[in-house]
C-alpha cells in the first residue's frame, strides 16, 4: 500500500523536474464493460489502468506506441498512468511479464489482426458521433456466398432511419473500407457510422444512403511471403498486385449481391467508395479501374491520386463527380506525408485539372480513428447532393 500512496503522492508533485501535475478526476471510460472502474480517463486524456496480478513481476500499460510501466501494492494490484492521449478511440494493451494481454476491464475491438482492448479519450467535438435521441438507422449484419472467393463471407450494412417505413424509396450506397489489421467490424464498432450518419441525416446536413462495410483484409502468397513477419525490404511495398483479389470481390460479389438484396440506386451516379489507410488506398486502386462503376471517392489517410493516375485511367476525369482526400494534421509535415508525397498539392493539381475536390485535414490527430471518424461526417455531406 505504501508503494501505491507513494505513486500518487509523485504524481501529484507540481513541476519539481518540468512534469506536470496530474489532474486528478479520473472517470471509468465510456469503453469499459459494464461495471468496471478501469481503465479510467481524466480531463488531460491520460489513461490510468489497473489490474490485479499478484504473482506478476512487471505490469506496464501499452498505448500510442509508448509502454508505461505500473506501480504494485501490498494486495498485487498493478496500477499507473499513460501521458495525455490524442482525442478519440485507442487500441491499447496490458503487458504481464513480457506476454501482450488485454484489458479484463475494457470493451474488445478487433485491430492489429486480433480483438483487444480499445479506450475512448472525450473529445471537444464528439457531440457529431454521440447518441442523441434521433431516428435512427440499423446496422444489419449480412451473409452472403462469395462465388470469386468460393467461400461464405459476412459484411455489416447501415441502412437509414426511414428505411422500413418508406418502403418505395431506393437509396444510393457508399461501400465503405477499413484499415490494415482491421476487420468488417471496424467502421460500426470504431468508427461510429451508424451514429455519424444517423445525426447528420437529422440535422439536415446528408442525404440517406446506405452503407457497405467488408473485410477487405488480404495475405500474401506463400510462395512470395517474406521469410520473417515485417519483412518489407524486397521489392515494392505494398507488392504488385495486393488488391486484386478484393477487387474482384467488389465488383462481382458485394455490389451485386447488395443491389440483390438491398432498395438501392444500383448505378454509377449513385455509388461511392471511401476507405481508411489500407481501404483507402484499396478505394484508390478499385476506382480507378472501374470509374464506370463509381461516381465519389473518399481516401482517408490513404495517400492521394496523381494526374499521371488520372491520365491512365479512360474516363476517371470525366466521370467522378467527388475526390476526396483526408489526413490527421499529425501525419503531415510541411503537407508531406512520412513517404514524402503531398497530397494535397496532388489534390489542388486535379481541381485546377477540372475536377471537383476536396481536401480535409483533422486538427491535431494522427493515424488514428478520430481522423476517420472526422473524415466519414466531412466526406457524408458531400455525397449524392440532389
Amino acid at each position: 500500500m505504501r508503494q501505491l500512496i507513494l505513486f500518487y503522492l509523485l504524481l501529484s508533485v507540481c513541476t519539481c523536474f518540468g512534469q506536470t501535475a496530474v489532474v486528478e478526476d479520473f472517470k471509468p471510460a465510456t469503453t469499459n464493460q459494464p461495471g468496471k472502474e478501469y481503465p479510467q480517463v481524466n480531463s488531460e486524456g491520460r489513461v490510468r489502468a489497473s489490474i490485479s496480478a499478484p504473482e506478476a513481476n512487471k505490469v506496464q500499460l501499452d498505448i500510442s506506441a509508448v509502454k508505461y510501466d505500473l506501480i504494485k501494492d501490498e494486495n498485487g494490484v498493478w496500477t499507473g498512468d499513460s501521458d495525455s492521449q490524442d482525442e478519440g478511440f485507442h487500441y491499447y494493451q496490458l503487458w504481464i511479464n513480457g506476454a501482450a494481454v488485454p484489458d479484463p476491464g475494457s470493451l474488445f475491438f478487433y485491430g492489429a489482426s486480433r480483438w483487444g482492448s480499445g479506450i475512448e479519450i472525450p473529445a471537444k467535438d464528439q457531440e457529431f458521433y454521440e447518441l442523441k435521441d434521433v431516428p435512427h438507422g440499423q446496422i444489419r449484419e449480412q451473409i452472403y456466398f462469395s462465388k470469386s472467393n468460393n467461400s461464405i463471407r459476412r459484411c455489416f450494412v447501415y441502412t437509414p432511419p426511414d428505411y422500413e417505413t418508406n418502403t418505395s424509396k431506393r437509396y444510393p450506397v457508399l461501400y465503405l473500407q477499413h484499415g490494415g489489421g482491421e476487420d468488417e467490424t471496424g467502421w460500426p464498432n470504431q468508427g461510429r457510422t451508424n451514429l455519424i450518419m444517423d445525426n447528420l441525416i437529422a440535422a439536415g446536413k446528408a442525404e440517406p444512403f446506405i452503407i457497405v462495410m467488408d473485410n477487405g483484409t488480404w495475405r500474401m502468397p506463400s510462395q512470395t511471403r517474406p521469410a520473417q513477419p515485417g519483412d518489407r525490404t524486397a521489392g515494392t511495398w505494398p507488392p504488385t498486385g495486393w488488391a486484386d483479389g478484393f477487387k474482384k470481390t467488389v465488383i462481382e460479389d458485394i455490389i451485386p449481391m447488395i443491389d440483390a438484396n438491398y432498395r438501392t440506386l444500383a448505378d454509377q451516379q449513385n455509388r461511392a467508395m471511401a476507405g481508411l489507410s489500407m481501404g483507402g488506398m484499396q478505394t484508390r486502386i478499385i476506382t480507378l479501374a472501374h470509374p464506370d462503376v463509381f461516381s465519389h471517392v473518399g481516401m482517408f489517410s490513404g495517400g492521394s491520386i496523381t494526374m499521371d493516375d488520372v491520365n491512365n485511367s479512360q474516363g476517371f476525369k470525366e466521370k467522378i463527380k467527388l475526390l476526396f482526400i483526408s489526413y490527421g494534421s499529425k501525419e503531415l509535415e510541411n503537407g508531406k506525408t512520412r513517404f514524402g508525397n503531398n497530397p494535397q498539392a496532388d489534390t489542388q493539381e486535379l481541381k485546377n485539372s477540372g475536377m471537383k475536390t476536396h481536401f480535409y485535414i483533422s486538427p491535431q490527430t494522427a493515424h488514428e480513428w478520430q481522423s476517420w471518424r472526422r473524415s466519414l461526417h466531412e466526406f457524408a455531406q458531400l455525397i449524392f447532393k440532389k
